[in-house]
């Protein structure tokens, strides 16, 4: 799907990452993720936290799908106990639930991340799983309400960095990336596609392995006609190593990754 234009904001008087209830769907990982996925923020790699390495879902323009951005099992041992059920949660909605049954869900998983967050306001983790799951929220949710919530993923994966850019194996960076890359630029939004290329390089620099930094600047360099550059980095994410206790949240990204590959081969092949 492609990104949202002003002039489709224009024409439609909303941002929307999925379109009213009455027409089809215009965008559907921070994430994330997400992000991973999914804003589908993309999904964030079990792997060692702060591991010395250069880091919806339907496709959607926040998947964030933010940045699923999905974050995964990365956290230290308390964080991870802590982050787990909005981890399994996000994956059952993102990649199970459609329609208002997926934007319901995700409203009841965003009060559940609220209450963690007030008890860690200070975990990075935390505040990376409270952004993916607002910036899918957004994506299910659609209407003027879909850029607040945009807004808020933002300010959460920033809060995040500031903490820890590490954390997560730099999930922040991913989310935050696909949020940058997917939301409409100025005067409507804050979108920008060279800071959303320079935070998933940096995503990249600290998880050159996992799925969601390599899936997600894929999709980013599709979307820019580097089609070739893009088939390197979705084979990367098609290989990247399974994530313990992700198995759903890796089953759905690589379903994702299956389908850019699709479009893409069709690309390349004109």
């Amino acid at each position: 799907m492609r990104s949202i234009t002003t002039a489709d904001v224009c024409r439609s008087a909303t941002f929307t990452m999925r379109a009213p209830r009455q027409q089809p769907r215009v965008l559907a990982a921070m994430l994330l993720s997400i992000v991973g996925g999914s804003l589908a923020l993309p999904m964030v790699d079990a792997q060692p936290m702060h591991q010395a390495v250069v880091a919806t879902s339907n496709t959607g323009p926040l998947s964030v799908q933010m940045v699923g951005l999905q974050a995964a099992s990365t956290a230290a041992p308390d964080m991870q106990s802590v982050i787990a059920p909005l981890q399994s949660r996000w994956a059952e909605v993102n990649y199970q639930l459609q329609d208002d049954a997926r934007e319901k869900a995700f409203a009841q998983l965003l009060t559940q991340a609220d209450a963690l967050l007030k008890q860690h306001p200070q975990s990075a983790e935390v505040l990376i799983w409270h952004g993916i799951i607002n910036s899918s929220y957004a994506n299910a949710k659609g209407g003027l309400g879909a850029l607040s919530l945009a807004e808020a993923s933002k300010a959460d994966l920033e809060q995040a960095l500031k903490i820890d850019d590490q954390a997560l194996q730099g999930s922040a960076y991913t989310s935050l990336g696909v949020l940058y890359s997917k939301v409409p630029g100025w005067p409507i939004g804050f979108g920008d596609s060279d800071k959303a290329e320079e935070l998933l390089k940096k995503a990249l620099a600290i998880n050159p392995t996992g799925i969601d930094p390599n899936y997600f600047y894929a999709e980013f360099l599709m979307e820019k006609r580097q089609y070739k550059d893009a088939l390197s980095y979705l084979e990367k994410a098609q290989q990247a190593p399974a994530r313990p206790g992700r198995e759903s949240a890796d089953a759905g990204r690589q379903q994702e990754i299956s389908q850019l590959m699709a479009k893409l081969q069709k690309k390349l092949k004109k």
